[in-house]
């Protein structure tokens, strides 16, 4: 429900997702499987929500393939071209900085500071914005500098469809046609993102029984985008992103204020991969193990290295047939020599350097 209710809005989903469960719920992070199923639902929603005007630009691009020079009458096929390029600088900005995002840029501090910052940045394009211009007055430099902004929501914190609004309202666009051109170009950009992840947890991943409430986790977020989106697309005609910019403000400083007391910690990036790649292994070694096998690994397997946990998926996969013969707990104390461990084996300067 939260990833629905805030996946549209100029408030940041990832900053919600991160903070949410563990002030409210002291949990930690919902791993990278439950995010990148439950996003399906929104991606789903937003298609069912924009399908007539995505057929519309697709028979437009259909009639004019010469995206260079698109009839000028012909808006249908100039909004889906526009869609088309203003998508690419998000799709390298994702490639060239596909690292950062997933350890650096993942901490609370970082979080906070963007919602505190893009609420600013929110406020200036609302001073100074003519909205003067709709949909039909877009360009190919307009929505080219609008897809450009739209890298900066890689940064947890910005919020998608924060910046693209905020670039929409600086080219001189009304609150409304901004809102709409974000939606469009959120369409590409959250369902190439979305499968991506999704293909990547289910290689490394064996979600199980854990499949059915994910699922319905993903309807239930799909549900409410459908109506987050009717909703602030009606909103944003009569109402500026005032409620939203103050919003931000107050929730990126409660942050930083729970963060200095200590009440939340930030955890950073490195350390939520860890827990990735230890749920992962742990996740095979499972799902190939005999079942008293399975259930041994799973009681010890929070308080191990990945490095031992990887030394059982090796040993489950290459001999089946003898798990039963042989105790979890001796191999898990093995795990923790230098032939289990090869870290062990590399000098430390070596490691340091």
């Amino acid at each position: 429900m939260l990833q629905g209710l805030t996946e549209f809005l100029p408030v940041s989903s990832t900053a919600h997702m991160a903070v949410v469960p563990q002030v409210a719920f002291h949990m930690g992070d919902p791993g990278a499987a439950f995010s990148a199923v439950v996003q399906l639902g929104p991606i789903v929603a937003i298609i069912a929500y924009f399908r007539a005007d995505l057929m519309r630009y697709a028979k437009g691009v259909v009639r004019h393939p010469r995206f260079w020079q698109p009839a000028p009458s012909d808006i249908d096929a100039r909004l889906g071209w526009y869609v088309v390029f203003g998508t690419l600088p998000l799709v390298v900005g994702g490639i060239i900085f596909e690292h950062w995002i997933d350890t650096v840029f993942r901490g609370l501090y970082v979080i906070a500071g963007c919602l505190i910052l893009l609420a600013f940045v929110l406020w200036y394009a609302e001073v100074v914005a003519t909205r003067s211009k709709t949909l039909e007055h877009l360009t190919w430099a307009r929505s080219l500098i609008i897809g450009c902004a739209q890298v900066l929501a890689l940064v947890p914190g910005a919020s998608r469809s924060g910046v693209t609004i905020a670039a929409g309202l600086f080219q001189g666009l009304d609150r409304e046609s901004a809102a709409r051109f974000s939606f469009l170009l959120s369409i590409p950009a959250i369902t190439l993102a979305g499968l991506y992840k999704l293909v990547k947890v289910l290689r490394a991943t064996h979600l199980g029984s854990q499949a059915g409430p994910y699922v319905f986790g993903a309807i239930v977020a799909g549900v409410v985008a459908y109506v987050v989106v009717r909703w602030f697309l009606g909103y944003m005609k009569e109402h500026s992103t005032g409620l939203f910019i103050g919003y931000r403000i107050v929730l990126g400083a409660l942050l930083l204020a729970l963060l200095q007391t200590g009440y939340v910690k930030s955890a950073a990036g490195p350390e939520s991969a860890q827990r990735d790649v230890t749920s992962t292994l742990t996740a095979t070694a499972m799902s190939t193990a005999p079942p008293s096998t399975s259930m041994r690994l799973a009681m010890r397997a929070p308080s191990l290295p990945p490095a031992a946990i990887a030394m059982e998926v090796i040993r489950t996969v290459t001999k089946p047939a003898t798990m039963e013969g042989h105790t979890i707990g001796a191999r898990m104390s093995a795990s923790h020599s230098p032939a289990a461990n090869p870290s062990m084996l590399v000098p430390t300067d070596t490691i340091s350097n």
